[in-house]
């Protein structure tokens, strides 16, 4: 049974950019962008390797893999039948921060 698992980063930056929102512009469109976010990874259920290769984390040689929903990419690894949710990463910041990640 396939199961898709955020881990503690990813968790933290979906926090960190609701609250973001929260302030930015209202509590509805926080929760609006969130939940878009997280119901975009629901996909991974049916199809696990939806996304493309993350060519800025190849050389972790883990398998990276992303899917872009709005300004974020959510980067995931396949591991047998669990599906890490590792980053959602904000498109419009320096993309050599996406090796911030935790492995």
């Amino acid at each position: 049974m396939k199961q898709v698992i955020w881990t503690y980063f990813a968790t933290s930056e979906l926090k960190n950019i609701y609250l973001f929102h929260k302030l930015a512009a209202s509590p509805r469109i926080a929760e609006k962008i969130k939940k878009s976010i997280f119901n975009v990874t629901k996909k991974f259920l049916i199809s696990p390797m939806l996304g493309q290769i993350e060519d800025s984390l190849i050389d972790l040689k883990q398998g990276h893999r992303y899917i872009v929903e709005g300004n974020y990419k959510i980067i995931y690894r396949v591991l047998g039948d669990e599906i890490y949710i590792v980053d959602v990463f904000d498109c419009r910041q320096n993309s050599q921060k996406i090796k911030r990640h935790s492995k």
